[in-house]
């Protein structure tokens, strides 16, 4: 069994698609904009966002503060998009990683956010 550690060294040789993101987010992350990520991902079939990793290669950790309680972050997702999304925080040798765990929209509905559907393309998130 891998250790959470080395669970986020292998993300950092991963690439991004439409099952995977990654934000710096050393400060902080807003909140709405996670929201329409985990939209995004639900979306196209479930996926990991992850935070505290830098978007562009060579991929490194650098810690982020954002969402100090998952707790509280996850209610608030499940609240706003009724999808029940798992939140790990992982204590990096580098830093602090937040890994956002997203299932798979239901068949048939699409998971909207302020008025639109989302989904991801190719580096941006667009309306459905």
């Amino acid at each position: 069994m891998k250790t959470d550690e080395r669970k986020i060294d292998d993300l950092l040789n991963e690439q991004e698609h439409e099952h995977l993101e990654f934000k710096e987010a050393k400060g902080g992350f807003h909140f709405e904009k996670l929201a329409k990520y985990c939209a995004a991902l639900a979306n196209e079939g479930g996926g990991l966002f992850v935070l505290g990793i830098t978007d562009s290669r060579p991929r490194r950790v650098v810690g982020t503060r954002a969402f100090p309680n998952l707790e509280r972050t996850k209610a608030g997702i499940f609240d706003r998009l009724r999808v029940k999304v798992t939140a790990e925080e992982i204590r990096h040798r580098d830093g602090r990683v937040v890994v956002f765990t997203v299932p798979s929209r239901p068949p048939g509905v699409p998971i909207g956010r302020k008025g639109s559907y989302w989904m991801r393309a190719g580096e941006d998130l667009v309306p459905m």
